[in-house]
């Protein structure tokens, strides 16, 4: 495997992550469907469950089955707290 080699998930999660931090997505933001995002970033379903299970641990996103994920709110500020926190109303 090449030196530079950077799976799926990592590819997605720091792609993500990245736009989280910038502000691109601000808190409060709901993220595209699992659908959408295997058609955006051309990896399949457990790419995009792992990206996601990394930055839900991470605090920066929150999501409910069924509800849909969101970025956490104030987590562009500041790294980490509480993962599992609800979605805005």
């Amino acid at each position: 495997m090449p030196e530079d080699f950077v799976p799926d998930y990592a590819r997605v999660a720091d792609d993500i992550r990245r736009k989280i931090l910038s502000g691109d997505l601000p808190g409060g933001t709901r993220l595209p469907t699992k659908l959408q995002l295997m058609r955006d970033y051309t990896v399949g379903a457990h790419a995009i469950d792992t990206a996601m299970l990394l930055l839900r641990t991470e605090g920066l996103v929150i999501g409910h089955q069924g509800r849909g994920r969101w970025v956490a709110e104030g987590k562009a500020e500041r790294r980490g707290g509480t993962a599992g926190e609800n979605p805005p109303a």
